[in-house]
């Protein structure tokens, strides 16, 4: 039987794209102090990294357990006692971190276990909306990347066909499921969708179209936005030397100042965030 749960459609999830079958492989769960200020606030977010991707970005920062699938499996039992320890530490929410592949398990596990706290949807952006409609009223905050503006980009770094207008749908329900963005009297979101977007070196233009289409989508609607500087070259780029250098300090602010022109409401990054300090330690023995 095939796998419906991403746009890939595979024949079969043992052996489909993202690369894991029945298990849930977990690479971390932990509170994380480096989201945005209104999902990490003072006590963090409380975070569950799953391991292995609907993607496969090259410049991936997390490719251990995107692609190298380190990470240990998880019951359902097991993960809720995790998360219930995080709330004993006071995070503010509850992270999924790269769930698409795990929506229908998540899907199951959230009507089971309800939080005092908001569920966030961490996700590529690459998603179905079938798939998102399973999450209705079970996820209050949908935090999703928006890679591309530019298909072939997308093809080249993601393997990602269609991900633009996939990106656009995905944006649309996401927002038909939670509404406007609501921040609390601590300026804590607890309700909406932010939208995420990494700049690539030598991709201003992709960048530009991107925040285009968000300030089209977004009239008339209270969504957040997000610019992200903290691009870090790791791995094995040599296939594309265009993204073996950091971010040019230029075209960030080419960026922030066109957010600035249209109005877009948002959070913006210092520089020295592109450094691989930021970047969790994953193991397959995480407790």
């Amino acid at each position: 039987m095939s796998c419906t749960v991403c746009p890939r459609r595979c024949a079969q999830r043992s052996s489909g794209f993202c690369g894991v079958g029945d298990k849930i492989l977990v690479g971390r769960i932990e509170p994380h102090f480096w989201e945005e200020p209104v999902i990490s606030g003072s006590k963090g977010s409380g975070t569950v990294f799953f391991s292995g991707c609907s993607l496969r970005c090259v410049f991936c920062q997390n490719r251990a357990i995107s692609r190298e699938l380190v990470g240990k499996a998880i019951s359902a039992q097991q993960l809720h006692e995790h998360i219930c320890r995080m709330l004993e530490k006071g995070v503010h929410n509850i992270n999924f971190v790269t769930p698409t592949h795990y929506a229908g398990f998540l899907a199951e596990f959230l009507e089971n276990h309800q939080y005092p706290v908001p569920v966030i949807y961490n996700c590529s952006g690459y998603e179905n909306v079938q798939t998102l409609e399973a999450l209705r009223g079970k996820v209050q905050i949908f935090l999703p990347d928006f890679k591309y503006s530019d298909e072939a980009l997308a093809r080249a770094y993601s393997s990602a066909p269609g991900y633009v207008d996939i990106a656009e749908r995905a944006l649309e329900k996401m927002y038909a499921l939670v509404g406007d963005v609501q921040i609390n009297a601590a300026g804590l979101m607890e309700k909406g969708v932010l939208v995420r977007h990494l700049m690539l070196p030598g991709a201003l233009e992709n960048t530009l179209g991107v925040i285009d289409r968000f300030e089209c989508f977004s009239r008339g609607k209270k969504l957040l936005f997000s610019l992200m500087n903290q691009y870090t070259p790791v791995g094995d780029l040599s296939a594309f030397p265009q993204l073996c250098k950091r971010l040019p300090q230029e075209e960030y602010t080419k960026a922030l100042n066109y957010m600035a022109l249209l109005g877009i409401d948002g959070f913006c990054q210092e520089p020295e965030s592109a450094d691989e300090i930021y970047i969790p330690p994953f193991s397959a023995e995480w407790k």
